[in-house]
């Protein structure tokens, strides 16, 4: 019999936990919520994970203990699908991400008269998720931060942004970073290894124009140092034109493009450093990843990456579409990535352990404000 969860010096009682994503898709928020999930069960908690749909990219991150709900199709029947889901199991709290999820949570939360228990989560700026159904649900976050237990942004920059631009609720909404998954092999990682690595520049993302992906081969094409390779892992519908530009440039001999890759792991383990050039960027957990294998970071100056990376003091921060400026710090990563242990010290901040501790005390405090124990 698992040993009751515990919270610092606190025992907790083991408590029934719903999440709900449209899928465990191959996007960051839906690692984030596999990861979670999995560290409740771990910890001795009952976990459903309630999906809209099946999806395998972030599926082997879901713990066997966890268990999975598939939500009858269309969105209509799915809100019912969830209400009854939440009526007959009576989690002590329910946990959503993203604005169509955000939605759907809250509509059948309201039904059955559980919002104040439901915890709903922002992972990107609103402009980033254009769907109707997500543009809804983050556009009723004035109305939703303030019926719902509690509203998580991914960042102290994405939760300034809900309050002042959104007018969300001051009270309610709360910042949580979020955890990644834990590298194997990090803290082996040296100053001395890391410079003997092939000069190889590592991107890890979407191809999606958030991400401004022509910026980065566009830096990486005045990049000087002597037999540079950038290595790109991702997918999406922009692939194809990125692959062209690569190949206007003049340097599609020098760019992989890796594909989608459900753990990267082996990529960062290669690279002597990372870049990510992103118009805007809520969190950036490429970027946390990346400090957790030792690598040096240059990234443009959006919220996240410049949270993580304290504003500079753990990584390059250049203006956002300025290819030049990104060249230069790419040339300096290369010819001294630095020493990777404060990064890896750093990265500690965002450990799926630390994550989950804040989550439960989170949810406890949500318990109680709804009348439970």
């Amino acid at each position: 019999m698992p040993a009751p969860p515990a919270f610092g010096d606190t025992i907790m009682r083991s408590r029934k936990y719903l999440f709900y994503m449209p899928a465990l898709a191959g996007g960051g928020a839906e690692r984030v919520w596999a990861l979670l999930a999995s560290e409740f069960a771990r910890r001795g908690h009952e976990v459903i994970f309630a999906v809209d749909y099946a999806a395998p990219e972030n599926a082997d991150f879901l713990d066997p203990a966890v268990r999975c709900v598939t939500l009858p199709p269309g969105h209509f029947r799915a809100v019912l699908g969830l209400a009854r889901l939440l009526w007959r199991e009576k989690p002590d709290v329910s946990l959503s991400g993203i604005g169509v999820s955000n939605l759907k949570h809250m509509l059948a939360a309201l039904m059955v008269w559980r919002h104040r228990r439901a915890v709903i989560s922002f992972h990107g700026f609103f402009p980033s998720e254009p769907q109707f159904l997500s543009r809804l649900g983050n556009e009723l976050s004035f109305v939703f931060t303030r019926l719902c237990g509690r509203a998580i942004t991914v960042s102290d920059g994405l939760r300034t942004a809900l309050i002042e631009k959104h007018h969300a609720s001051t009270r309610r909404v709360m910042r949580i970073y979020n955890p990644v998954y834990a590298a194997k092999e990090a803290d082996a990682v040296t100053r001395e290894s890391l410079a003997a690595r092939a000069p190889v520049i590592l991107f890890v993302g979407r191809f999606h124009a958030d991400k401004d992906i022509a910026t980065l081969l566009n830096a990486f094409a005045k990049v000087s140092y002597p037999d540079a390779r950038l290595e790109i892992v991702g997918d999406g519908a922009l692939r194809p034109e990125m692959e062209a530009l690569a190949a206007r440039l003049g340097i599609v001999d020098r760019v992989t493009f890796s594909g989608y890759l459900a753990d990267p792991s082996v990529a960062y383990r290669r690279a002597r450093g990372l870049a990510l050039t992103s118009k805007r960027e809520s969190f950036g957990n490429v970027v946390a990843e990346a400090l957790e294998h030792g690598l040096p970071v240059a990234t443009t100056a959006t919220d996240g990456p410049s949270e993580i990376l304290e504003h500079g003091r753990f990584g390059a921060i250049v203006p956002t579409g300025d290819a030049g400026a990104l060249a230069r710090a790419l040339d300096a990563m290369l010819a001294d990535p630095g020493d990777p242990a404060p990064r890896i010290e750093q990265a500690k901040l965002f450990a799926v352990d630390k994550a989950t501790d804040t989550y439960l005390a989170m949810t406890e405090t949500v318990m109680r404000e709804a009348g439970g124990d």
